[in-house]
């Protein structure tokens, strides 16, 4: 009787292991079953972003660039201010992370964020405005903006003077840096490099040595200009007068004054 009891206990037991295994394995299927419309709701939802909207973000990005360079290139100084003449634009969208778990959404609508600046590396929002549940991201894209600008002719080595035959205009992604390219052999012939260039690599401001226009103690002349007016005189200069940093000038009357320097012995002050 006991040998009976311990066989029916036995098979009891695998009897209720088989059915725990059978029904874990159902459970298990089930919730994969009903989680595969979740993630692929999830991820057409990501997959729809970039390719339904793909040529209406490129189209935004580039009205928004060529405004922005239109206002540039509306100004007489683009040479000189090293903004360069944009010829050409381009607009590379990228795509969002695969991982990110969106919503589904019936209107999805981009725009420009406040602050950012489509110049190179960038990005445009992203919203849900048709949605069950609505949501905001950010898609990385990059603007590329042509134009003529210096490039080294031949390979340059840092600490090298810059000579004329060095330099050649060419057309090169002005965007690629956010430093300021060269466009005028002037601003660059004479100066020295503070980092090597390949043949054919742009030259931005950022790669030339900032020029001394003066060294402190010498005698120069200061232009104070405003407003219909324009005023000059002299005084001493109290620190070195580097391109684009300001310096400060102790007048023939005593006043000390903060000024830019701009050319050989001169500091401009507006008022």
């Amino acid at each position: 009787m006991k040998f009976q009891i311990s066989r029916v206990s036995t098979s009891a037991a695998r009897l209720a292991q088989v059915f725990i295994s059978t029904s874990g394995l159902l459970l298990i299927g089930l919730l994969l079953i009903l989680g595969t419309p979740l993630r692929a709701q999830a991820q057409a939802a990501v997959e729809s972003i970039d390719t339904a909207l793909v040529d209406q973000v490129r189209e935004l990005a580039l009205l928004a660039t060529q405004q922005t360079a239109g206002l540039q290139s509306a100004g007489a100084t683009n040479v000189d201010a090293g903004i360069g003449n944009p010829t050409r634009f381009d607009v590379v969208v990228g795509t969002l992370d695969p991982r990110l778990k969106l919503a589904p959404c019936q209107r999805i609508e981009p725009y420009l964020p406040t602050g950012v600046r489509l110049w190179g590396k960038a990005r445009i929002g992203l919203r849900c405005a048709q949605g069950a549940r609505p949501w905001n991201v950010y898609l990385p894209i990059t603007v590329r903006v042509y134009g003529n600008a210096l490039v080294a002719a031949l390979p340059l080595q840092a600490g090298a003077t810059v000579r004329e035959t060095d330099l050649r205009l060419a057309e090169i992604d002005l965007a690629e840096q956010n430093a300021a390219v060269v466009a005028s052999p002037a601003l660059a012939v004479g100066r020295t490099l503070t980092r090597p260039l390949a043949a054919g690599q742009g030259l931005r401001q950022t790669d030339l040595k900032p020029r001394q226009w003066f060294a402190a103690g010498d005698t120069v002349r200061v232009l104070a200009t405003g407003p219909g007016f324009r005023v000059s005189g002299s005084g001493q200069a109290l620190t070195p007068g580097l391109e684009g940093q300001t310096a400060r000038v102790r007048t023939d009357g005593g006043q000390v004054i903060t000024g830019m320097p701009v050319a050989t012995r001169e500091l401009e002050i507006s008022l």
